[in-house]
């Protein structure tokens, strides 16, 4: 099982994700002789899962039922164990495009974190891609390790447990981009431009706070990158469900009154014309978005290494 390239049928050590609904889901490790529990019953791993295809439907022990899915990125994000604040898949596309990656980019990025953005990154740039990937958190980049060795995708990425600020990204001269989610990401812009390639390279910085992103992009400029530009994605959900509204009097009732000879002037027919033009009402199909919506989560700052 690997996180890039897909398998038909569940095995021994792989990672799969227990789908519940859309709202309920979860990671779970395969293991012969071992169970889990769900509200619909257990799933036996031995006999439920291991040589079943992804994408089965297996029944529990309540009688209840769950699909086993082959993990993605997308499927990740939504389920990963959090050691940190993630970036979701909202933030990472926009990311993921606007630096130009592709199959064989090399990147660079710090911290890695929870490793949500670093599994989509090393899912755009299988196969002849790497990453290098920078945590300042000794215990989280090793997890990462673990994590990435599971997934089967450790020939891809290469993680270091140093601070970047100080000692940089541990390559020169190789990086098609470069993204840092760090609080002071204007003290590695530096390290960013040696990293980088000798010309076009990519730089994005993620941050929460706009006085950070001031910083970083007077970083951005002081060390010579071009087309600098900050802009932050907002999500805004719809939901598609049935709506009645009442249909609006065109003025039928009056066109047929006026061809009857029907004096509207007259006060006395006024309260006749009133009670024939009142409409009623249809129900149809609409997308209809959510009274509260996700807000901020942070800058996305792009430059250029000229």
């Amino acid at each position: 099982m690997s996180f890039v390239e897909y398998g038909d049928t569940i095995k021994d050590g792989d990672t799969a994700i227990v789908f519940l609904g859309h709202e309920s889901m979860f990671p779970v490790k395969v293991q012969h002789g071992t169970v889990t529990q769900t509200k619909y019953g257990v799933i036996r791993h031995s006999t439920d899962l291991i040589g079943k295809k992804y994408g089965s439907k297996v029944t529990c022990s309540k009688g209840g039922w769950v699909f086993i899915l082959h993990p993605t990125p997308e499927l990740w994000t939504m389920n990963l164990p959090h050691r940190t604040q993630i970036l979701y898949s909202t933030d990472i596309s926009i990311i993921t495009m606007m630096l130009e990656l592709k199959p064989g980019s090399i990147v660079c990025e710090s911290g890695t974190g929870s490793g949500s953005l670093s599994h989509a990154l090393i899912r755009t740039v299988a196969p002849t891609g790497h990453l290098y990937t920078v945590e300042f958190h000794q215990q989280r980049a090793e997890k990462a390790r673990e994590e990435f060795r599971e997934h089967g995708v450790e020939h891809l990425v290469t993680v270091t447990n140093q601070d970047v600020c100080k000692n940089g990204f541990g390559v020169s001269n190789i990086a098609d981009a470069v993204f840092l989610d760090i609080p002071s990401p204007w003290e590695a812009i530096g390290h960013a431009k040696s990293a980088l390639k000798a010309e076009g390279g990519r730089i994005c910085s993620f941050s929460p706070c706009i006085e950070q992103v001031q910083r970083t992009c007077l970083a951005m400029e002081e060390y010579g990158f071009t087309e600098i530009n900050t802009l932050e994605i907002l999500l805004r959900v719809y939901n598609v469900r049935t709506i009645s509204l009442q249909i609006p009097d065109l003025g039928k009732a009056a066109e047929d009154n006026l061809s009857t000879g029907f004096d509207s002037s007259n006060p006395s027919n006024q309260g006749s014309l009133c009670a024939e033009a009142q409409p009623g009402t249809a129900q149809f199909k609409s997308g209809v978005p959510l009274r509260e919506m996700v807000g901020h989560t942070g800058y996305l700052t792009f430059a250029t290494k000229s």
